[in-house]
């Protein structure tokens, strides 16, 4: 492209039917805000500017959206799209070619959208789409050759073109400079009382601009949202696009209806994912990998053979290979597990690093901690890591031996080969091989009378 290319995102609208306070555009698909996709659309375009137009809500989309690379543009007055675009063309140069895109459209692919974009500066290149039910949609108008004429908006058109079924998408792409000539000259004698950027087509043809149309690869590429049906729609669409992604590459899914995909995932070969299993973030699962139903993965680096069982959460964590994880554990951030770990049900860490072969199976807490190899912790062990105001560090160092129901008081470190006997609270140090029993001596009183009801 010899242009420069700003990119320009409408994200003014209230969106009213939405029912809601939160702005339009920071509503989510897929566990991201709708305007969050389109400009991370829009970074993968190399573009040399991205210009967001705020008005309802701007305070909250710019505190929701942290971005070094945006530029701010703030429409006071909701006075249509032509004049949305208007209040970003001051930050862009006359020699850039302008994409026009919206908040609320957050699906559009990347390589449609370079279609338009690399067209030259004598185009106006224009996104349509070919609807069954075009109801709401502006209307494309041709001439009997097939060259476009004009959009006409639904409230302004008349029967015959009302029956004309490809629809404008909003989206599009011309060189500033034609921009900055057309937008002063658009009218709002229109049903809307609005400046439509849509006029702008039948501008560039009396220009004697060439008008190029493109479509989307799937007509979802392109919906808007309007409301929360719509909303749902579309996440449903991606869900189900993400799906296929992943059985393409290799994941075996139960239900691929079943599965959510809330960030960036990628699988290797032989990986089975279970029903109702939601994937956040970067996700990354290695060959072979199995996942039981109805965990939350986020996040997470879980390596080759690894077996994570039901409802197990898995956040910020590493799991080895061959590792085996829940089910109903909670892996915290911090946590990596060697190769060939096992944590058990009902099992939370946090901050720890558990080695190869070392096991915590059941109804257990360990938090800032590091395990050796072949470490046993018995059901019921915690590490009493935190003395309210700061955390503290609990040893475990290879072929240590935890039995039940221990209070390892932080910080405390246990050599190699030391045994704790169940219902231990540890406050001391423990050297190598050495047994540890740290608890109050049994004493049976004989024929002792129960409480009675009174």
């Amino acid at each position: 492209m010899t242009q420069p290319l700003h990119v320009i995102i409408l994200a003014a609208g209230q969106g009213s039917r939405m029912k809601s306070r939160l702005p339009k555009v920071l509503h989510g698909v897929a566990g991201k805000p709708m305007l969050h996709h389109v400009i991370d659309t829009a970074r993968t375009l190399d573009a040399a500017g991205i210009h967001g137009v705020i008005g309802h809500g701007a305070d909250q989309v710019r505190e929701a959206t942290p971005a070094a690379d945006l530029h701010w543009a703030l429409q006071a007055e909701q006075l249509g799209t032509g004049h949305a675009v208007a209040q970003a063309l001051p930050q862009v140069p006359d020699d850039a070619r302008v994409l026009v895109l919206y908040g609320d459209v957050p699906l559009t692919g990347s390589a449609t959208l370079r279609r338009l974009a690399e067209a030259g500066d004598d185009t106006l290149s224009l996104l349509t789409v070919n609807l069954d039910n075009p109801e709401g949609y502006g209307r494309i108008v041709r001439n009997s050759a097939g060259e476009v004429q004009a959009i006409v908006e639904q409230k302004d058109a008349s029967p015959e073109q009302r029956a004309i079924r490809e629809v404008n998408t909003g989206i599009l792409s011309v060189a500033a400079r034609h921009l900055k000539h057309w937008l002063p000259k658009l009218s709002n004698s229109n049903a809307q009382g609005e400046y439509y950027l849509t006029d702008i087509i039948a501008m560039a043809v009396a220009d004697g601009l060439r008008v190029a149309v493109a479509h989307p690869d799937n007509a979802f590429e392109v919906q808007g949202v309007n409301n929360r049906v719509q909303l749902a729609e579309l996440e449903r669409w991606h869900q189900g696009r993400e799906a296929h992604r992943l059985m393409t590459e290799g994941a075996t899914l139960m239900d691929p209806a079943r599965l959510d995909v809330r960030g960036e995932v990628t699988v290797g070969p032989d990986v089975l994912i279970d029903v109702n299993v939601v994937l956040e973030g970067q996700v990354s699962l290695g060959a072979g990998v199995a996942i039981g139903p109805g965990c939350v993965i986020r996040n997470a680096r879980i390596a080759d053979g690894a077996v994570i069982h039901a409802h197990s959460v898995i956040d910020g964590a590493e799991v080895g290979e061959g590792a085996q994880v829940g089910p109903f554990a909670r892996l915290r951030p911090g946590t990596v597990l060697a190769e060939n770990t096992k944590v058990g049900n009902f099992v939370e860490t946090k901050k720890a690093q558990v080695g190869a072969g070392s096991k915590i199976n059941h109804l257990s807490y360990v938090g800032d901690a590091t395990l050796g190899r072949d470490v046993n912790v018995g059901a019921g062990t915690i590490t009493c890591n935190y003395d309210g105001v700061n955390k503290f560090q609990t040893v475990l160092e290879d072929g240590v031996f935890v039995g039940s129901n221990t209070a390892l008081v932080a910080p405390v470190t246990v050599a190699r080969g030391a045994t704790i006997g169940a219902g231990s609270t540890i406050t001391r140090d423990i050297a190598a091989d050495e047994l540890a029993v740290a608890r109050g001596r049994q004493r049976n009183i004989a024929d002792w009378p129960r409480p009675q009801k009174k």
